[in-house]
């Protein structure tokens, strides 16, 4: 007789275990979409609970959807390897560069006239 409630313990305990498990797995995307800082955050995670229906079907297209984006670099670097704000704040600065050096140059040319 105590076998029979121990068995019946034990089977509802991985029943529940389970079932927690598997709500807890359904959220990784959506927990590695907000550490990145992902644009999609709230799409990633209501196709995690869609997913749940799909029994898992969609789940690792959603993991490489929230792994795909990085704050840092987009979705992708550019095809020169640099980020593209990057390239044009390096313009930005050497276009400044030469305007101080010619309006360092003006006042040594009105002073030599």
């Amino acid at each position: 007789m105590f076998l029979d409630y121990f068995a019946l313990g034990v089977l509802i305990f991985t029943v529940v275990t389970l079932f927690y498990a598997v709500i807890a797995i359904h959220d990784i995307p959506h927990i590695i979409a907000k550490k990145r800082n992902h644009p999609h955050q709230d799409a990633i995670h209501i196709a995690g609970w869609v997913s749940l229906f799909t029994l898992h079907v969609i789940w690792p297209f959603l993991f490489i959807w929230a792994s795909l984006y990085r704050e840092d670099r987009g979705w992708g670097i550019k095809p020169d390897g640099k980020l593209q704000h990057e390239v044009e704040a390096n313009a930005e600065i050497a276009r400044l560069q030469a305007r101080i050096a010619e309006l360092e140059a003006q006042p040594l040319e009105k002073e030599k006239a």
